[in-house]
């Protein structure tokens, strides 16, 4: 395993770009056959700091909500990378250990973030937690895992 610290930068940029994109882009897919615009969706995620005034922020609190989404892309893959400098496993069995991560990402998201910010979260029921949890194991855990493991090697 290389540990030059040269392969941060584009080791997270890379896993957050991927995981952005892939996970906006699944919530776009979750959300859009229900009747919710991509742009009420980035207000969505404005919401957890502006509380509902984001919804009457147009495409000014869209993009502040996507920034965040990134931010917390980034964050996830900065995380992992520094673990795995230390828990060599996490790159040498990406696929366990990022399915793993995206579960963590999910319940740190959902169960402390979302409970310190502005969103008024509803009842918690079974299909939209799966369909949740699949979502961060599949569009978050993996591709980062994948990404930093393919600048470890």
């Amino acid at each position: 395993m290389t540990n030059a610290s040269g392969q941060a930068f584009p080791a997270i940029w890379r896993a957050g770009l991927l995981c952005g994109v892939l996970d906006i882009t699944a919530a776009f897919a979750t959300w859009g056959p229900k009747g919710v615009s991509p742009v009420r969706v980035l207000q969505g995620i404005a919401v957890g700091a502006l509380g509902t005034n984001s919804y009457r922020g147009g495409w000014k609190t869209a993009a502040l909500g996507l920034g965040f989404h990134f931010l917390i892309a980034f964050s996830a893959a900065a995380v992992f990378y520094t673990a795995s400098r230390k828990l060599t496993f996490m790159t040498e069995r990406p696929f366990l250990a990022g399915v793993s991560y995206g579960v963590a990402v999910y319940l740190v998201m959902y169960w402390v973030v979302v409970p310190f910010s502005r969103i008024q979260r509803g009842p918690v029921s079974l299909w939209p937690t799966v369909i949740a949890i699949i979502t961060h194991m599949v569009c978050v855990g993996l591709p980062i895992a994948l990404v930093v493991r393919r600048y470890s090697t």
